[in-house]
C-alpha cells in the first residue's frame, strides 16, 4: 500500500477474483501496509524513475511540501521531526543499506547530506539513523505502528474482501491483538487474517508471542537488516522460521530473493542458494516484490523462484532418511490434544508407507495446520466447506485446498473427494492415500466429533 492508489489496486484484486472463478485457481490477497517508519516521498514527481545517486554527490532530505516538481538533487522525507532529530556527521541509511549518505548540514527543514554509497533510491524507501556505530531508534519507537493512512488502506482491504492484512515494524503483541479485534468488528461475517512483519529490532524481543496472537509471520529482511547487524539476518531468519513451526503459523520469508533479476534475466548464483536455503529451512511461502512490482523480468522471476524451491524440496526429502526431531505439543485442550497425535500419526503413517497424498477434511482447517506443521513426504488436499478457510489454508505449506460440500459420512467424502482429485489428475489408480478428518458423521451418535485416519488405495 506504499505505492499505487486504492483504484490500482483494486483492479488487481479483481483479476485475482476472476481468475479464481475462470480457472478454478485459489489466489489468495494480501495488503502490505505501509507502517509509520521514516522513509522517503514517491518519487513519480522525477522525469526518470527510480533515481540513480552516485558516490560523492549531495542531496537535500527535506520535509517541505512542493505541489509541482522538486528541484533537483532534492528528496522528499515523511517525518515532520526529521530535521530536529538528525546530527551532522550522523550516516543516513537508504532502504536497508542500497545507499548511503553523511549527514553535512541542517537549514531549517532541509538536511544536506553526501552519497557515501552509492546505489539506486526506489519510491518510498524506508530511511534509518546510525549515530556512532549505533541505530538511533529513539524516533521510531514513539511512532504509531499503524499510521492513520494505514487505517485508511486497512479499511480499503476489508472493503474489498482481502484474505489477509500484513502489519508493518510490528513492535508488540498488543498492536495485533488491536488490529484483529478492529477487523472482526468491521467484519464479522468474513475472516481476515493478520500477518506480523517482523522487520524492528524491537519485534524480536517478544517474537513467541507476537507469533502467538498472529495469523502467520512475514520475515522482510530488507528492514530488518537495517534494524540489525547485516551477520546476524540468517541466523535471526532462522530462529523465525523454527519458532513459527513449533507454534504452528505460517511463515513467509521475504526481501531481495532475487533482487539482480529486477534488471537481468537470470538471478546470480547467491540468490539461488539463498532461495534454497529458505526453503531447507521450511520457510511456508517465498515473496517477491521488487522483481515482480517493478522488474523488467517479472514472469522469469516467478518461474525461476518456484524451479529453485521445487528442487530443493526434491532434495530435501530424498536426503531426509533419518528421524526428525519431535515437535512441540501446542495444544491445551482434550480435543486438540486429540487432533494433534492424530495428524502427527498421520504423517508418520504416510511417510512409512510412502503415501501419494494426504486428504484432510476439516471445517476450521486446524487440522490441516497441524498436518503441515510435520513436512509429510507428500502433498496436502485439504477439502473444507467455507471459502474463508480454504483461502486461509492456502499459505500453508504443503497444502493445495479445495472448497468441498461435505456429505453424510467420511466414506462419501473420499468417493466424491477422490473423484474430483482423478478428474484433476493429482491422483490415480493405484496410489495410497492417508484420509484423516474431524468432520462429524450424520450417523454418529451422540454430538461429539469423530476424528479418524484411514489409509486406501485407489482402485
Amino acid at each position: 500500500m506504499c505505492h499505487g492508489t486504492h483504484e490500482w489496486h483494486r483492479q488487481v484484486i479483481k483479476n485475482c477474483r476472476r481468475l479464481n472463478a475462470e480457472k478454478g485457481y485459489g489466489i489468495v490477497v494480501m495488503i502490505d501496509t505501509e507502517g509509520s517508519e521514516i522513509h522517503m516521498g514517491d518519487l513519480v514527481i522525477f522525469s526518470f524513475n527510480p533515481v540513480c545517486v552516485k558516490d560523492g554527490e549531495e542531496w537535500c532530505f527535506t520535509i517541505r511540501k512542493f505541489n509541482g516538481p522538486l528541484p533537483a538533487y532534492t528528496l522528499p522525507v515523511n517525518y515532520e521531526g526529521f530535521a530536529e532529530d538528525v546530527q551532522v556527521g550522523d550516516e543516513l541509511v537508504v532502504d536497508g543499506g542500497m545507499v548511503r549518505f553523511e549527514v553535512l548540514e541542517k537549514v531549517g527543514p532541509d538536511v544536506k547530506c553526501k552519497c557515501t554509497d552509492p546505489g539506486i533510491l526506489l519510491p518510498c524507501a524506508n530511511l534509518n539513523l546510525w549515530r556512532d556505530g549505533y541505530l538511533v531508534r529513539e524516533k521510531n519507537v514513539t511512532l504509531p505502528t499503524i499510521s492513520s493512512k494505514d487505517w485508511v488502506d486497512i479499511d480499503f482491504g476489508i472493503s474489498e474482501g482481502v484474505d489477509f492484512i500484513a502489519v508493518s515494524f510490528v513492535k508488540s503483541p498488543d498492536v495485533i491483538k488491536h488490529l484483529k479485534s478492529y477487523v472482526a468488528a468491521r467484519s464479522p461475517d468474513r475472516s481476515i487474517g493478520v500477518i506480523a512483519k517482523i522487520e524492528d529490532a524491537n519485534s524480536l524481543r517478544c517474537l513467541d508471542d507476537i507469533i502467538r496472537v498472529s495469523d502467520g509471520v512475514m520475515v522482510a529482511r530488507g528492514d530488518l537488516g537495517a534494524q540489525i547487524p547485516l551477520e546476524q539476518v540468517p541466523s535471526v531468519q532462522e530462529a523465525i522460521i523454527d519458532a513459527c513451526r513449533k507454534l504452528n503459523r505460517p511463515v513467509i520469508v521475504a526481501s531481495q530473493l532475487l533482487e539482480s533479476m529486477i534488471e537481468y534475466p537470470t538471478p546470480t548464483r547467491a540468490e539461488v542458494a539463498d532461495v534454497s536455503n529458505a526453503v531447507r529451512q521450511q520457510a511456508d511461502a517465498l515473496m517477491l516484490s521488487g522483481e515482480s512490482a517493478m522488474g523488467l523480468h517479472p514472469q522469469k522471476a516467478v518461474e525461476v523462484l518456484r524451479g529453485v524451491s521445487v528442487r530443493m524440496e526434491h532434495w530435501s526429502r530424498e536426503e531426509s532418511h533419518h528421524e526428525k526431531p519431535p515437535l512441540p505439543e501446542i495444544s491445551t485442550s482434550d480435543t486438540g490434544r486429540t487432533s494433534e497425535q492424530i495428524c502427527n500419526s498421520a504423517t508418520q503413517i504416510a511417510n512409512k508407507l510412502g503415501a501419494d497424498a494426504i486428504l484432510v477434511y476439516t471445517r476450521r482447517g486446524y487440522m490441516a495446520s497441524l498436518i503441515s506443521r510435520n513436512r509429510p513426504d507428500c502433498p496436502i488436499f485439504a477439502f473444507t466447506e467455507s471459502r474463508n478457510v480454504m483461502r486461509c489454508m492456502d499459505l500453508q505449506w504443503g497444502v493445495v485446498p479445495f472448497q468441498f460440500a461435505f456429505r453424510k459420512d467420511l466414506e462419501s467424502n473420499l468417493l466424491q473427494s477422490l473423484a474430483l482429485l482423478k478428474a484433476h489428475c493429482m491422483v490415480r489408480s493405484g496410489n495410497l492415500v492417508v484420509a484423516v478428518s474431524d468432520v462429524s458423521s450424520a450417523s454418529q451418535s451422540g454430538t461429539g466429533v469423530l476424528q479418524s485416519i484411514q489409509v486406501h488405495v485407489l482402485s
